[in-house]
C-alpha cells in the first residue's frame, strides 16, 4: 500500500505546485528537497545485497554486518520496489552534518561460525557489492584505471587474492552537501524519499544545508584486538587507522571475528540540488551511445521512407491500370499482379479467430502501457531518485489500459464475425487472463527458484496476494467494461462478399515463414543499439533515463512495424495468398525472435562472469517475458495496419 500513499502524496504536490506563480525551485517529479541544519543527523539505509555473477539479491543483514542498536527496521516499500528486489532497511552508521569523525568503531562481530564463514566466502566469490542510501542518493564509488576514473554504485565485501579471503570492514564516507538556497515563495519539499508531505512556508534567509553526493571507499584493515576488546560501539579507535584502497589486510577466518570502523567527512560542493543525480545517470560510452543511436535512426527513417513510397507508387499504379485500362489490358495485369483475384478470400476468417483476437488486444494494451510508461519516465515523473516507480507506473497503465484491450478484442472478434457480439464475455473474459496468467506463470518459477536459493529477491506472499487482488479486482472488471462497449461500437464493415469455397492458394518456390520471419529483422534495426543499453541497465547495474530518446526510438519501431507488415501482406495477395492474417501478426512480430538471439548472445559474451543454472534460469525467464512481450506489441501494430490496408485497398477498386 505504499505505493498507494506515494500516489496520493504526489497528486497534493502537483496541485499544489500548479498554485504556485513562480517556481524557481528544485522539483523534480518522485524527488524533493531536505534541508538539514548544523548538527542534524543524518539516516544511512542499507538495500539488498546485489551482483553481476548471480543476478540474485539477498538481504544486508544475511552476513553478518553490524546492526543497529535500535534493532532492524523495514522501510516502506511499494509494489514495484518488492517487484525489483529492492528491501530498503536501517542500517547502524550515525552521520552529523558537518561533524567530521575518524576512527569510529562500529561494532565488533561474534566468532564466525561454518555457516557464516562458508556464506561471507560465497558472496566474495561471487562479487557481492554492499548498497548504502544517504538522503535516497546510492552510495558511490569511484576507481581509477589506465588514468580513466570509473564510477560504481556500492562496494564489494570484500575480495579474493591468492586463495585468502578479505573483507572490507573500514568504509571512508564523504558526503557532498550544498547550501540551502529559497527565493522566498511558497515552497513544496519533502523528505529525501519523497514519501512525506512537509507543510508549506515561507522562509527568509534559511540557513542549511542539501546533500548533493555520497561516496563511499572501502578498505581492509586489521585492527588490533586488544585495542578494540573495550570500547563500546561508536566509541574511538585510540589508533590512527590510515584507509589504503591498493591494500588489504583483514583476512576472513572461521572462529575469528571482524571488527568494522568507518570515518566521514562533510565538504561544501558547487553541485546544486537538481544536478546531484548527474554521476549516476551519467552512462559509460555515452558519445559512442548517442552517435551511434543517431546513426541507426537516419539510416533506419530513411529506409522506411523508402519502402513506404514505393509501396505507394506501386499500389497507385495497380488501382490506375484496373480503374482506367481496358478489360483485356486489366485481365493481363491481374494475371501479373494477382491480389484483385483473391477478392472473394481476402477477409475469410483465419485459423483460431478468437485466439488472434486476444493477442492483438493484448498487443494493443502492452504498446499502451509502454507509450505512457515512457512518456512520462521523460517527463521526469519516474526518476530513479523515486525508488520502484518506474514498475509501479508500469502496472497501473497496465490495469488501467484494461478498457482497451477489452474493447479491441470484442470489436476485432465482431468484425471477423460481420458483427456478432453474442460471445463478447467469453473474448474479454480470454483477453484479461492470456498476457497476465503468462506473466504469473513466468513470475512463479522465477520466484520458487529465488525462494530456494533464499533470496530477498522473492516476491512475498502477500505481494502474490495484492497482484491477484489487482488482476482480478480491477484488470478483469475494466476488461470487461472495454468487451461491453465495443459491442455498441460500429464494426469494420467488408467491402466484398467472401465465397463459401476457398480459393486454392499456388505453391510457391520458398516456404512463406521464412519471409514472415526475415522481416522481423527490419524492426529489430531500429532498437538493437538501444537494447544494448537496456540490458546494460538491467542485468549490469547501470543507470537508464535518457527515456526521451527511447519514446523516439518506439515511435520509430511502431512505424516500421506498421511498414513491414503491410509490405509483406501486399506482396502475399499479389501472389494470391489469402491467407495473411497470422503472416501480418508475426511479420512484425517476428522481431521479438531476434531480441531472445540478442538476449542469448549477450549472455554468453556479456554476462560471461554469470554462474550457476539458478541465474541463468532467471536471466531466460525474464528475457522469454519481455520478449512475448514484445511479440504481442509489435504484432498488434502489424496485424491492425494490414487490416486497414486490406480494407482500403479492396474498397478502393470496382468489383464486378
Amino acid at each position: 500500500m505504499g505505493y498507494f500513499h506515494r500516489f496520493k502524496n504526489l497528486n497534493l504536490i502537483l496541485i499544489s505546485y500548479l498554485f504556485v506563480e513562480i517556481v524557481d525551485g528544485y522539483y523534480l517529479p518522485g524527488s524533493f528537497p531536505h534541508k538539514y541544519d548544523v548538527d542534524d543527523r543524518l539516516t544511512v539505509k542499507v538495500n539488498s545485497l546485489t551482483s553481476i555473477d548471480t543476478e540474485i539479491p539477498y538481504g544486508y543483514y544475511t552476513l553478518p554486518f553490524c546492526k543497529p542498536l535500535e534493532g532492524i527496521k523495514d522501510k516502506a516499500e511499494n509494489i514495484g520496489e518488492l517487484l525489483m528486489g529492492d528491501r530498503i532497511e536501517n542500517s547502524p552508521y550515525r552521520f552529523r552534518i558537518f561533524k567530521n569523525e575518524s576512527e569510529i568503531v562500529l561494532c565488533k562481530s561474534n566468532a564466525l561460525s561454518s555457516d557464516e564463514f562458508k556464506t561471507l566466502r560465497e558472496r566474495i566469490d561471487e562479487m557481492y557489492q554492499v548498497n548504502l542510501n544517504l538522503d535516497n542518493l546510492p552510495a558511490i564509488r569511484y576507481t581509477k584505471k589506465d588514468g580513466y576514473f570509473l564510477r560504481w554504485t556500492g562496494y564489494p565485501v570484500g575480495i579474493k587474492v591468492n586463495d585468502v579471503y578479505y573483507v572490507f570492514n573500514h568504509l571512508k564516507f564523504t558526503v557532498l552537501v550544498h547550501k540551502y538556497e529559497h527565493n522566498n515563495v511558497v515552497g513544496v519539499i519533502g523528505t529525501g524519499d519523497g514519501a512525506e508531505l512537509i507543510t508549506q512556508r515561507n522562509e527568509t534567509n534559511v540557513d542549511g544545508y542539501m546533500v548533493v553526493g555520497f561516496e563511499v571507499q572501502p578498505c581492509s584493515v586489521n585492527h588490533d584486538a586488544s585495542l578494540v576488546k573495550d570500547i563500546e560501539p561508536y566509541g574511538k579507535y585510540s589508533k590512527p587507522i590510515k584507509c589504503d584502497p591498493a591494500s588489504v589486510a583483514m583476512v576472513v577466518t572461521e572462529g575469528g571475528s571482524v571488527t568494522y570502523t568507518y570515518e566521514v567527512s562533510f565538504i561544501t560542493s558547487d553541485i546544486k540540488w537538481p544536478s546531484r543525480w548527474d554521476a549516476y545517470l551519467k552512462m559509460e560510452g555515452a558519445k559512442v551511445h548517442w552517435f551511434s543511436i543517431l546513426n541507426s535512426l537516419m539510416v533506419i527513417t530513411f529506409l522506411a521512407g523508402v519502402v513506404l513510397v514505393i509501396l505507394l507508387r506501386t499500389i497507385r499504379r495497380d488501382l490506375a491500370h484496373y480503374e482506367e485500362l481496358d478489360e483485356a489490358q486489366t485481365h493481363m495485369n491481374e494475371e501479373l499482379s494477382g491480389w484483385k483475384l483473391v477478392v472473394a478470400d481476402v477477409f475469410r476468417a483465419p485459423n483460431r479467430p478468437e485466439l488472434l483476437c486476444v493477442m492483438v488486444a493484448d498487443g494493443c494494451r502492452i504498446l499502451g502501457m509502454a507509450v505512457a510508461t515512457i512518456f512520462f519516465a521523460a517527463l521526469g515523473f519516474m526518476s530513479p531518485a523515486s525508488r520502484g516507480a518506474l514498475i509501479s507506473g508500469m502496472l497501473m497503465f497496465y490495469l488501467l489500459l484494461g478498457v482497451v484491450a477489452g474493447f479491441v478484442t470484442v470489436w476485432l472478434q465482431r468484425t471477423l464475425e460481420a458483427g456478432n457480439s453474442r460471445r463478447w464475455f467469453s473474448v474479454s473474459s480470454r483477453v484479461a487472463c492470456f498476457f497476465p496468467g503468462i506473466s504469473f506463470l513466468i513470475l512463479t518459477i522465477l520466484n520458487s527458484l529465488l525462494w530456494a536459493s533464499q533470496s530477498n529477491g522473492a516476491i512475498p506472499f502477500t505481494t502474490f496476494i495484492i497482484l491477484i487482488l489487482l488482476w482480478f479486482c480491477i484488470s478483469v472488471p475494466l476488461t470487461l467494461i472495454g468487451g461491453l462497449v465495443a459491442t455498441r461500437a460500429r464494426y469494420l464493415e467488408y467491402p466484398v462478399r467472401t465465397n463459401q469455397i476457398p480459393r486454392e492458394i499456388p505453391a510457391h518456390k520458398f516456404p512463406s515463414w521464412i519471409l514472415v520471419l526475415g522481416a522481423g529483422t527490419l524492426p529489430f534495426g531500429t532498437l538493437f543499439i538501444e537494447l544494448f543499453f537496456i540490458m546494460s541497465s538491467m542485468w549490469l547495474g547501470r543507470v537508464y533515463y535518457v527515456f526521451g530518446f527511447l519514446f523516439v526510438v518506439l515511435v520509430l519501431l511502431v512505424t516500421v512495424c506498421a511498414e513491414v507488415s503491410l509490405v509483406l501482406t501486399y506482396m502475399h495477395l499479389c501472389v494470391e495468398d489469402w491467407k495473411w492474417w497470422w503472416k501480418s501478426f508475426f511479420a512484425s512480430g517476428s522481431v521479438a525472435f531476434y531480441i531472445f538471439l540478442y538476449s542469448i548472445n549477450y549472455l554468453v559474451f556479456d554476462l560471461k562472469s554469470l554462474s550457476g543454472p539458478v541465474s541463468a534460469i532467471i536471466y531466460l525467464g525474464y528475457s522469454l517475458f519481455m520478449v512475448i512481450a514484445v511479440m504481442l506489441a509489435t504484432g498488434a501494430v502489424g496485424l491492425l495496419t494490414s487490416l486497414f490496408f486490406v480494407h482500403r485497398l479492396f474498397s478502393s477498386v470496382k468489383i464486378d
